[in-house]
């Protein structure tokens, strides 16, 4: 795995990671998280995060 692999598996990790915090596991149409690409990932947390402020 070259350095942007790792880099953009390490940012999915910490993205996976805070949505579970917020209690979010799978997105509407059932899909888990780890299935979901970065921006995905990324569009949800911006998502979920403005819900709970």
């Amino acid at each position: 795995m070259n350095q942007i692999e790792l880099t953009i598996e390490q940012r999915k990790d910490y993205l996976k990671s805070e949505l579970m915090k917020y209690g979010y596991f799978k997105t509407p149409d059932g899909k888990q998280l780890y299935e979901l690409t970065l921006t995905e990932l990324k569009q949800i947390y911006k998502y979920i995060k403005i819900q709970h402020l």
